[in-house]
């Protein structure tokens, strides 16, 4: 097993778990734990956080993990606020459990699914690089199924050319998504061509460090496209639909000229207010510490995805 390293950012501005699993927190998610443990997907264990069971895969890049502290209580969730510590801090009422997805659109089968019929499909543990596009990146241990378990189970028609996604609103529970001067408008929205989501490398998680997924990273669910930035990880997903045009995004929405719709990770094309040439690896040191290293195309998946932007201009589709 490869060793944990410590987080870049200073202990000083990491939010302890004692922090932000309150009392509250311990007995919702116990209640759950009990509801979910019906699924063959899920083992006892700690109230907070039920360990999840899932066969190893053959996606790991062979890198130190980005220690779990970090990976939990470094996060960009404007649903819960702006600031990286606001999700783990922020995020203790929301309730992840029960839930559902509707899928509709261009399919032949809309409807519901479940989060425990979803637990029930074959999960695996995928360790993936992720790279944010402010320039930072983690190697992050998902728990999770291909996207395409989910769409095939639909049966997309002919016609969809494309896969929209959106996030639950629920002012109540996330702070971020009330008062009167907002960050970006809700519901939060994201996309991928069908081709990008049907991609094996696609997935969607419900889990990482062999837990389901924390509040602050997405839960119950989330999208994870390793080769794109960050933003495009939807998280807390509620409705996923296929459709022929391209759907709007929200990052695209709020700053065109800055966040494309495709998003692919390319060092050659940088942000108009910083350089995407390099990135800063968060696992220990101090943000401005000495793990830089080079951007990857494609964010070192470019063996498997290239062929899917085959005669593209990427600098015009960014």
């Amino acid at each position: 097993m490869r060793r944990y390293r410590p987080p870049l950012i200073p202990g000083s501005e990491i939010t302890p778990e004692s922090a932000y699993f309150g009392r509250r927190d311990i007995l919702r998610m116990a209640a759950a734990g009990g509801i979910a443990m019906a699924s063959p997907s899920l083992a006892v264990a700690a109230p907070e956080l039920a360990a999840l069971d899932a066969k190893p895969s053959r996606y790991d890049p062979g890198e130190d993990l980005t220690s779990e502290e970090a990976v939990t209580t470094y996060n960009n969730f404007y649903e819960f606020g702006t600031g990286k510590g606001d999700p783990a801090a922020r995020s203790g009422d929301f309730n992840p459990r029960p839930w559902s997805i509707m899928i509709d659109g261009l399919v032949n089968k809309p409807g519901e699914i479940g989060l425990e019929e979803m637990l029930a499909f074959e999960l695996e543990e995928r360790t993936y690089r992720m790279r944010c596009v402010e320039a930072w990146s983690m190697v992050i241990p998902w728990i999770g199924f291909p996207l395409s378990t989910l769409l095939a189970r639909a049966e997309p028609l002919g016609s969809a050319k494309y896969v929209a996604f959106e996030t639950v609103v629920r002012a109540q529970e996330m702070p971020g998504q009330r008062g009167a001067f907002q960050p970006m408008p809700w519901p939060y929205v994201e996309g991928l061509r069908l081709d990008e989501a049907m991609h094996p490398l696609t997935i969607m998680s419900v889990g990482l460090y062999g837990k389901v997924l924390p509040n602050q990273n997405g839960a119950p669910i989330r999208l994870v496209v390793p080769w794109k930035y960050g933003f495009k990880g939807i998280k807390s997903i509620v409705r996923v639909t296929l459709t022929e045009e391209e759907p709007p995004t929200s990052w695209n929405m709020l700053a065109p000229h800055e966040y494309g719709f495709y998003a692919n990770v390319n060092p050659e094309v940088d942000h108009p207010r910083w350089s995407q040439a390099s990135e800063n690896r968060i696992d220990g040191g101090g943000f401005f510490g000495s793990n830089q290293r080079p951007t990857l195309m494609f964010n070192g998946y470019g063996d498997e995805v290239a062929s899917l932007y085959s005669g593209m201009d990427l600098t015009a589709k960014f």
